[in-house]
């Protein structure tokens, strides 16, 4: 009796999966690009194959966006290499991005959308601003990548995957390290 109770859970849980699935494309088909919000860590770079990936799959353009947490009453500088002068903090975070990128479609040149990909950095809060980018270009999915962070930050405020989850009605998809 038990085992069956097991092989019918396991079968339920096959088709519910199947069935996200199916959903999940269904919701890809919606026309828009797909957004996809990267730290310019190891774990975004999966998020960028992924979200490229799959709007290979369904024609799509990718908009790859960088949050930076720079507030313009306040603006932060960096100091990136030896002998350069010192930068406003969004265009250093521009040229990481760019090489960030540039780095990504020389491991994948045959990913067509990755190299006709649309690169953005965004001052803001990363969840609020990632929903209002999204929004903005009409996006029909949000990716990102969801990196292991400690105990005290995921309870203080949440993970930014978790929060976006939360408050988005734009579908999204979290590919986990």
């Amino acid at each position: 009796m038990e085992g069956g109770l097991k092989a019918r859970g396991a079968r339920s849980a096959a088709r519910s999966a199947s069935l996200a699935l199916e959903q999940a494309d269904a919701l890809s088909c919606v026309p828009g690009p797909v957004l996809v919000a990267i730290d310019l860590s190891l774990q975004s770079s999966a998020a960028l194959l992924w979200a490229c990936r799959h709007a290979e799959k369904f024609g799509a353009q990718v908009i790859v966006l960088h949050v930076l947490y720079d507030p313009p009453e306040a603006p932060g500088k960096y100091n990136r290499r030896k002998g350069k002068n010192i930068v406003p903090m969004v265009d250093a975070a521009s040229e990481m991005l760019a090489e960030f990128m540039a780095a990504a479609r020389r491991q994948h040149p045959d990913i067509m959308p990755l190299s006709v990909a649309q690169e953005l950095v965004v001052r803001g809060l990363p969840p609020s601003t990632i929903i209002e980018q999204a929004t903005k270009c009409q996006a029909s999915l949000i990716v990102v990548a969801s990196r292991a962070e400690g105990l005290l930050p995921r309870l203080m405020h949440g993970s930014t995957a978790q929060q976006l989850v939360r408050l988005s009605s734009i579908p999204i998809t979290v590919i986990k390290d």
